[in-house]
């Protein structure tokens, strides 16, 4: 009897007379599990869908195509389906920084497959260097963060190109073409070329799971890191998967192997010659890998694609012929050259920058080439604007309507930070500010940040403008989530240089911004297990600074508190401490929600410049108390002391 493993690998390679034949052996095997794994093997195959429904006839469990069909599907989205392909891969060890829009890959190990080991890390350079250590003791290891994430992790990332792995390694970027939740816009895939390391990138939630697990394959198969590019469509789309049975995978012995991963200058020389030897030998198997694909129809125009681009493009252009790209570095060089010579012309679909198009271009095919020049390197693509620009009607118009309702993200009603930038704003001249909820700051009413570059880049440069600005009051503000990913170097070099710059952390206990993932200072761990946090305020203690802890909800003393700080010649630090207003145990205290006394309110607007959700503007202000929080911002602010009935 052919077993499953056999009959997906009868698919893949199109063998449809024998997979036909191991379907109709399946009429011995009654159970669900197995039954319900044919539309999977039909879905790789070659064979229509009237012949698959006789085979499903003749079978003693007597399931209907559409039945077998809805019983096998779980609808996923791609991070959900990444976590499902590790597993299925047998992953032993899984870790991330969170950051969007790759956080709920990790988030659905930690919550659906217990069975691998799983941590977030403090950064994503941390990391990776945590998943190497893993992957070199054996395990088939998983590292994800977003795309800026691995500009932090580049470091190690070169480097274990050339001393490869043992057990297989996935390295997701999860990039953000459109920028909805990033600093930049940046293409991961340019990463892959530069380390010399094979890229995947799926396109919809099947082809994530089925890629992840195929990237465990191809890295020990290639003594490589596998590179998943994934994009924001793809990880928050939501599609059809169909789970498979997992494997089980032993840790591989390890080995120790000075030349190979002790890179010290001569063994750097020596790998980076094997890191060339296999970049040929990957070339090569791109060319054979069923995940480059061709599908022939008119050939007037042919398109070459990968990610979720393809469905953009085939959308747009139904007509065409496609090759699609599923291993997009290297590229297929002999398949492309065979789709180009079976085209009059060939219009290369990709998002953000002409990865493919400047190596397709640089081949010299025998036909006209359009991509870059019709379609736009900004933001993200869609059907529209793929037809519009091959059509001439090329436009970087952002897809929002002009009437669209625009308005501003505030802070969350009862968030820690409004009083801290209210306090921030009337005692700084100068706010270098960081990547955090807090960047909400920037924004009306507020407006009083200066910058937001990048995790940790807030104190450094408050350092760089106090020291050609000795006379400003200038302060550096980051979270402290982003303290501890990449603050505490900065403020060491404060100290080492005797800087008089001013730092504030807020502490708000937890990494809010991408939902509440723990960090060393939460009071548990990944899994939701109690430890003894790190104390921020202690780190800053020992480096020798001076500090105040303050609480953003008592505007009185913490304003005297951050003067006291400003004020000093040496360096100093306030840490704003107030737990964020989303937490379960802070929404637990059901503080009383406050009310405006309209006979007492002289419609002065102090209270609605701190642009609380709670907070109504008519004839008088008003507040919802549905919304409010009770944490009493509003009534300290009031100069009538109008607004009561909370803890104040």
């Amino acid at each position: 009897m052919t077993g499953l493993s056999e009959l997906y690998l009868l698919a893949e390679t199109s063998r449809s007379n024998e997979l036909i034949y191991s379907l109709e052996a399946l009429d011995n095997l009654v159970s669900v599990r197995t039954v319900t794994a044919v539309p999977r093997i039909i879905q790789l195959s070659t064979f229509d869908e009237p012949r698959l429904r006789e085979i499903l006839g003749s079978l003693k469990t007597k399931y209907s195509f559409s039945e077998v069909l809805m019983e096998s599907m779980t609808l996923i989205s791609g991070n959900e389906a990444i976590a499902l392909g590790a597993a299925e891969a047998g992953c032993s060890f899984a870790t991330a920084y969170p950051g969007t829009p790759s956080t709920e890959i990790l988030e659905a190990v930690i919550r659906r497959h217990r069975e691998i080991k799983s941590q977030w890390a403090v950064n994503e350079k941390v990391a990776l260097e945590v998943g190497y250590g893993a992957c070199l003791a054996g395990a088939r290891t998983m590292v994800c963060m977003k795309q800026v994430g691995l500009n932090v992790a580049a470091d190690p990332f070169f480097t274990i190109s050339y001393t490869g792995v043992n057990g297989g390694l996935v390295i997701v970027s999860a990039d953000e073409p459109g920028v909805h939740s990033s600093q930049n816009e940046q293409d991961n895939r340019n990463y892959a070329a530069f380390a010399k390391i094979p890229m995947l990138e799926p396109a919809d939630s099947q082809e994530a799971k089925e890629m992840t697990i195929f990237a465990f394959e191809l890295s020990e198969k290639f003594d490589t890191p596998v590179l998943l590019r994934v994009t924001t469509r793809v990880c928050h789309t939501c599609s059809r998967v169909f789970p498979s049975q997992p494997k089980t995978v032993l840790l591989r012995d390890y080995v120790r192997d000075f030349r190979k991963r002790t890179m010290v200058p001569v063994n750097a020389l020596h790998r980076h010659a094997a890191v060339e030897e296999r970049l040929a030998a990957m070339s090569s198997f791109s060319n054979e890998t069923p995940w480059n694909e061709i599908t022939w129809k008119s050939r007037d125009i042919g398109m070459i694609t990968s990610g979720v681009s393809h469905f953009h493009a085939v959308e747009a252009f139904p007509q065409y012929s496609v090759l699609k790209l599923g291993l997009s570095y290297p590229l297929p060089q002999n398949k492309i050259r065979e789709f180009a010579e079976g085209v009059k012309q060939i219009y290369i679909v990709e998002e953000n920058d002409p990865f493919i198009e400047n190596q397709v271009r640089g081949m010299n095919l025998p036909c006209e080439i359009h991509g870059k020049d019709m379609l736009p390197v900004v933001g993200e693509l869609s059907p529209e604007k793929i037809s519009c620009g091959f059509k001439g009607k090329r436009s970087l118009k952002s897809g929002l309507s002009d009437d669209a309702i625009k308005r501003l993200p505030v802070f969350c009603p009862g968030c820690p930070h409004r009083g801290s930038f209210y306090l921030l704003k009337k005692h700084a001249d100068v706010i270098t500010g960081d990547i955090g909820c807090y960047g909400l700051a920037a924004l009306p009413p507020l407006q009083c940040m200066d910058s937001i570059i990048c995790m940790g880049a807030s104190v450094g440069m408050a350092e760089g403008f106090k020291a050609v600005r000795p006379e400003s009051r200038v302060i550096g503000v980051l979270g402290d989530s982003t303290f501890f990913h990449s603050g505490l170097t900065g403020l060491l070099d404060i100290v080492s240089n005797r800087s008089g710059a001013k730092i504030a952390v807020l502490d708000n206990a937890t990494t809010a911004m991408t939902g509440h993932q723990p960090h060393p200072g939460s009071p548990c761990d990944s899994h939701g297990k109690e430890r003894k946090p790190v104390d921020p305020a202690r780190l800053i203690e020992a480096a020798g600074i001076c500090m105040e802890v303050l609480d953003p909800l008592n505007l009185k003393e913490s304003a005297a508190g951050l003067e006291r700080i400003m004020s000093l010649p040496e360096p100093a630090v306030a840490v704003f401490r107030s737990a964020c207003a989303l937490l379960p145990e802070v929404r637990a205290m059901k503080r009383p929600s406050l009310r405006i006394f309209q006979d007492e309110c002289v419609n002065c607007g102090l209270c609605l410049t701190l642009l609380c959700p709670a907070m109504e503007k008519g004839d008088k202000p008003v507040i919802r108390d549905f919304l409010c929080s009770g944490c009493g911002l509003c009534a300290q602010v009031c100069p009538k002391k109008a607004i009561r009935g909370g803890d104040l």
